[in-house]
């Protein structure tokens, strides 16, 4: 079977989704649509896709597709999303879901009622050292879990004149910000490991407003968050701190570390060494390589390395006629953005908030 995918959103598509899909049986990709020409263009050409558009919803009208990747701000989501279901095909959506959970919601109702295949981008569950992780948890081998940390600090949005004007990712209104770009992911892995999120603590601040166009020196207003501090109780974890900030003057990595009755875990991304300490001895690494990271063409880095496997399992999935079996859903999309939304408001009301469900 081969399977005709529609891509929307070359940026990210470009760096992790196309180079993956290289490396997946009866995958071919047919359309690729972007905001611009000129990038849905370029892309294309470099990749061998024989269509392009600037307009996403012409693509989805003149081809139809087994599977649509979405790769675009997150505003758009929900609407790209529910037009793919609804034009037959399975999805794959980026995180964070969507803007928030009605919308999330309705994007995992409509892919239960039309019987479809759904994927978030969590890239990270399909990571070795973080599947090491799991089964460490699952299988009792560090004992009963007291607490986690998580920390994610950069300096991406630390100079005020980094970004351009207008740039989404520093808009509230459409999506943007570093608790839906990495605390989605942080919940996401948390939630995998620990259960789910039962209650939330939580700070998400703008830091730097102020901001200068970084071609034109033009000033402009940032309102989405460039710092977020969480602590989330769960089922299986009572305790887990999370830690993002894009402000910093200078990149302090990220950051996991799980603590247990019985022993501890680190894990950092600069040098993807996974540690394990026992008590009364020295911490043992025990990281696991990728092995699609020597794959030709894929690039470096965990984000795309991982994609790997992650198409390879989507595809298998819609070519076989079943759900995924690993890597999260739309309803894993739901839950990790009802998580996102009870840090806002808990943010604004200044309190605990509980997540039922």
């Amino acid at each position: 079977m081969t399977i005709r995918i529609g891509v929307i959103g070359a940026s990210f598509a470009k760096a992790a989704y196309l180079p993956a899909l290289r490396h997946v049986e009866d995958a071919e990709v047919v359309g690729l649509a972007s905001a611009r020409i000129e990038s849905a263009q370029s892309t294309a050409d470099a990749f061998g896709v024989p269509h392009a558009y600037d307009d996403w919803q012409a693509m989805l009208r003149e081809h139809e597709f087994d599977l649509v990747c979405i790769a675009t701000p997150t505003d758009t989501h929900a609407p790209i999303a529910l037009a793919a279901l609804e034009a037959g095909a399975h999805v794959l959506c980026e995180k964070p879901t969507a803007m928030d959970a009605t919308e999330a919601q309705a994007m995992r109702d409509r892919a239960a009622e039309l019987g479809r295949v759904s994927m978030m981008g969590h890239e990270l569950r399909f990571n070795p050292n973080r599947r090491k992780v799991a089964e460490l948890v699952g299988s009792g081998a560090i004992g009963e879990i007291r607490h986690a940390h998580i920390a994610n600090i950069t300096s991406g949005w630390s100079d005020p004149a980094s970004r351009p004007m207008g740039d989404w990712w520093s808009l509230a209104e459409r999506g943007g910000g570093r608790l839906g770009a990495n605390g989605s992911h942080q919940v996401d892995l948390l939630r995998w490991w620990f259960g789910e999120v039962t209650s939330v603590l939580g700070r998400v601040e703008t830091v730097v407003a102020d901001r200068l166009d970084k071609n034109t020196g033009e000033p402009w207003t940032a309102t989405a968050d460039d710092l977020v501090h969480m602590v989330l109780e769960q089922e299986r974890n009572p305790i887990a701190d999370v830690f993002l900030s894009g402000v910093a003057r200078h990149n302090m990595d990220n950051v996991t570390q799980v603590y247990g009755s019985e022993g501890t875990i680190l894990l950092t991304n600069s040098d993807e060494r996974l540690l394990l300490g026992k008590p009364g001895a020295e911490f043992e690494d025990i990281s696991v390589a990728d092995p699609n990271a020597d794959l030709p063409g894929v690039n470096k880095g965990i984000w795309n390395v991982s994609f790997v496997a992650l198409m390879q399992e989507l595809c298998g999935a819609v070519r076989e006629g079943r759900s995924v079996r690993d890597g999260a859903t739309f309803e894993d999309g739901l839950r990790n953005q009802r998580v996102l939304d009870a840090a806002k408001r808990s943010h604004a009301e200044r309190r605990w908030i509980d997540i039922d469900g």
